[in-house]
């Protein structure tokens, strides 16, 4: 039996070593799986045995199944660099750091003390302030960072600290020791995406992540979850999470973390300062916040006191800050810490604050504010880094970090003048060499450099570490700065356990999932954009279906179709769909200007890219298949036309258009949760709808108008069938405004809008208790019954440019009732009689 199992371990052994038989690091490079005798290390090698024994293939088949979790679940990030803010797919490194649980528990209660650390000198800096007083730390390290908050000062941060969710970046040097990169103090991101690359990575391999005894994150969660409830002081306050919005470059991570930790996701727009404390503008009225987890820089959170062109935060949140009403994580001016120059002084404020030196030194770094120093660091500048003193690193974007050694003579000496007259706007940092650790690369495994970003979250007074990490890991091996935005791919952190590991989620499984049908507030913001999605595309639908009519019209080459066509121009051009004074041209000329000018608020690239710019801000509102709808439209629009016929190209363009309209219709109805959201995206679309339809009756329903409009308007209003099976006639004038106006049954009628505008307004959220109808119902039942009274041959002109009129003022009214007050511009709309 011994010798069989011997036999085992000399197979699973010798197939270890043919898998990582490739792999070699760099020299002089330290490396997380191979030792210095280039053997595998011990607390890599059941992770490895197990990986090897499923071969190439299977591995290849797991990883894809890891990147298809992560596309079906929508995680992206935004690539800055690219012009149109490009979104990309995860780049998740599917081979886990593993770390071993002795190593993880000594840089762990380090990275405590530095924690620690930091919120002494936030505590000082903003209140007695005797580390500058000293001459410990220089005050032009203090009062000369952007990110000190003067209005803060003397002001205790309310819940009693001013840092409870800090990020540190470290990395490994070639004599194996870890030293830390940089302090993530003003707003940490990474958390959110940890948690998705952990269960990508668990659903891929499952056996393997069990069998290895990986000590789970989610209690670290649930700590700050229950810490976060805690700061609240009001039973019916909400927690929120405050985001900049869907253009940052971490926004999924944002609606993804607020959803893992049942927070409120809200922007600045969403949030009002009063008196009494500060509240969430939501469809219901009203809402109280009393906690912030924030994701926006503190320059941004307050126009009236800090940067006033700021449209992230919410005027008067500092005062609020000032009297105890809300508590800000991390609190504004937190990002004080985070400056390259604050590494240069933290070795020598330990043993003064703490009373012990760094347990886990940070890279060694001077400042150059000091003539000596100055001048000292010049003389070795080409073995070093020169950095801005004050901008924190961006993860690997700043464009001031300079590597002297690479310089020409003629900016060597440009660098070293801007050093001597401004010495203390630059640090000189070592240069770092990152350690190694193993990435799956064309079937096999390959070193490449990586950072590690470790989160800590203060729960009561101790602070507890998260058992994992955010790895970052370089696409070229001999990299020395690490980006996601710059071609990086990110990796989990194992942290192994000495034992047996307890089965904790934040997500909820089967036997703990509650029965709800409410999905929490809505805030008014949302709705707004909601409301806007449904008027943009209504608004493109219709200029697409006149499009389409006067293309089809064209081609007929009848003479008797031209005042048609001339009517229809001149309506495209009353809608700034296209250039005015076309008068006289030809159909496929305004056509295309319809279907191509991006510039004129109603042609159909700015209409559809307006839809897709409101969705963009609630993207986690629709679900992949409307988003790609959405983002279809707006593409399909902006795309070149093909070669061939005009007339052919641009039916062909407005079909396909109309098709993915109607999907995402269908995908709205069929789809979309039919709660309050729904409700908004459903009245834009039906008060837009009644409007444009009145707008064609007023147009092509004239008692004197050519020959040819009455069919025009059943074309526009998709009710041709319907109208051959009850008058089997040409078109009459009152028939076709009873079906197109009036006709209840009818789902392109004004009156059925107004049917489903009244039924929708009535599961709003009232705004009195009377038991009366809210104002905004009155107007629309004072229209409904206007049009319910009225005969088809007694509309006129007047009549239909009242219901217009009212339609608009009811728009408006739900906005003010509902809605945020942003001002969206109607121009041409409004203004067409």
């Amino acid at each position: 039996m011994a010798a069989h199992l011997d036999t085992i371990v000399e197979r699973e052994a010798a197939g270890l070593d043919q898998f990582v038989a490739s792999y070699r690091p760099l020299p002089g490079i330290f490396d997380e799986m191979i030792d210095g005798d280039g053997r595998v290390r011990a607390h890599w090698r059941p992770f490895l045995s197990m990986l090897a024994g499923l071969g190439a293939e299977e591995i290849n088949r797991r990883f894809a199944a890891a990147d298809r979790y992560l596309r079906g679940s929508g995680v992206f990030y935004r690539v800055y660099e690219d012009a149109a803010g490009s979104e990309r797919p995860w780049p998740l490194s599917h081979v886990p750091l593993i770390i071993e649980p002795a190593e993880w528990k000594q840089y762990a209660t380090g990275l405590i003390q530095r924690a620690e650390l930091l919120e002494a000198i936030l505590a000082d800096a903003y209140g007695p302030a005797w580390l500058s007083r000293d001459g410990r730390l220089p005050a032009a390290l203090i009062a000369g960072n952007p990110e000190f908050l003067r209005p803060l000062v003397g002001v205790p941060p309310p819940g009693g600290a001013h840092l409870r969710f800090y990020a540190v970046d470290i990395g490994r040097g070639a004599d194996g020791r870890w030293w830390v990169l940089a302090d993530r103090a003003q707003a940490p991101s990474g958390a959110g995406y940890a948690i998705e690359n952990r269960l990508a990575l668990s659903r891929a391999i499952p056996d393997i992540y069990r069998t290895t005894r990986v000590e789970r994150v989610a209690p670290f969660f649930q700590a700050l979850q229950a810490e976060l409830h805690a700061l609240s002081r009001q039973d019916d306050a909400h927690i929120c999470l405050l985001t900049p919005g869907a253009m940052n470059e971490t926004y999924f991570e944002h609606a993804y973390l607020a959803r893992y930790l049942g927070l409120l996701l809200v922007e600045g727009e969403d949030l009002c300062v009063r008196d009494d404390g500060v509240f969430i503008r939501t469809v219901s009225g009203l809402q109280r916040t009393e906690v912030l987890l924030r994701r926006i820089d503190a320059d941004f959170a307050d126009p009236l006191e800090l940067n006033a062109a700021s449209r992230l935060g919410a005027p008067g949140l500092l005062q609020a800050v000032r009297d105890g009403k809300i508590v800000i994580i991390n609190a504004l001016g937190a990002g004080l810490v985070e400056a390259r120059a604050m590494l240069a002084f933290l070795p020598a404020l330990a043993p003064i604050v703490l009373g012990a030196d760094l347990a886990v030194p940070n890279v060694a770094t001077w400042w150059l504010g000091r003539d000596d120093m100055r001048e000292e660091m010049i003389e070795k500048l080409d073995r070093m880094v020169i950095a801005s003193a004050f901008e924190s690193p961006t993860d690997g974007r700043s464009a001031s970090e300079v590597l002297p050694a690479k310089l020409d003579d003629a900016q060597h000496q440009a660098l070293i003048a801007s050093i001597r007259d401004r010495g203390v706007d630059y640090v000189a940092q070592e240069a770092v060499t990152l350690s190694s650790m193993p990435v799956w690369r064309d079937g096999r495994l390959q070193p490449r450099p990586f950072t590690l970003r470790l989160f800590l979250a203060k729960v009561g007074e101790r602070w507890q570490v998260m058992p994992g990490g955010f790895v970052r890991i370089a696409e070229n091996a001999d990299a020395r700065a690490v980006s996601l935005q710059r071609g990086a791919a990110t990796a989990d952190a194992w942290v192994l356990a000495r034992g047996p590991v307890a089965e904790t989620t934040l997500l909820p499984t089967a036997e703990r999932i509650q029965v709800q049908r409410a999905t929490g507030l809505l805030p008014s913001r949302a709705a707004d954009n909601l409301f806007w999605v449904g008027r943009y595309v209504e608004r493109a639908e219709a200029t697409l279906r006149l499009v389409r009519a006067m293309i089809n019209r064209a081609a007929e080459a009848d003479e008797t179709a031209a005042p048609v066509i001339a009517g229809i121009g001149l309506l495209l051009e009353a809608w700034d769909a296209v250039p005015a004074e076309t008068g006289g041209a030809m159909a496929a000329f305004i056509a295309r200007a319809a279907l191509s000018r991006a510039d004129l608020p109603g042609s159909l690239p700015y209409l559809a890219g307006a839809a897709r710019s409101a969705a963009s801000v609630i993207r986690d509102r629709f679900s992949p298949d409307a988003w790609r709808a959405i983002n279809d439209l707006a593409t399909m629009i902006a795309m070149p036309f093909a070669l061939g016929p005009p007339e052919s190209v641009i039916i062909e363009r407005v079909e396909a258009s109309l098709r993915i309209i109607s999907s995402l219709s269908g995908l709205a109805q069929e789809n979309m949760t039919q709660l309050a959201g729904w409700r908004f995206l459903e009245l834009g679309r039906r008060i837009e709808r009644a409007i444009l339809t009145g707008r064609l009756v007023h147009c092509f329903a004239q008692a004197d108008g050519p020959e040819g409009s009455l069919e025009v308007l059943l074309e526009l209003a998709d009710s041709q069938i319907t109208y051959r099976q009850r008058y089997v006639m040409v078109a009459a004038r009152a028939p076709v405004i009873d079906l197109v106006m009036l006709d209840p049954n009818n789902p392109r009628s004004v009156a059925f809008q107004l049917d489903r505008i009244e039924t929708h307004l009535s599961a709003l959220p009232g705004r009195n208790g009377t038991g009366r109808l809210s104002p905004v119902q009155q107007i629309a039942a004072s229209i409904a019954t206007r049009l319910r009274t009225v005969e088809a041959a007694a509309i006129d002109e007047a009549l239909v440019i009242d219901v217009e009129q009212s339609l608009m003022k009811l728009s408006d009214a739900i906005t003010a009732t509902y809605l945020t007050n942003n001002e969206r511009s109607e121009s041409a709309w409004e203004a067409l009689a």
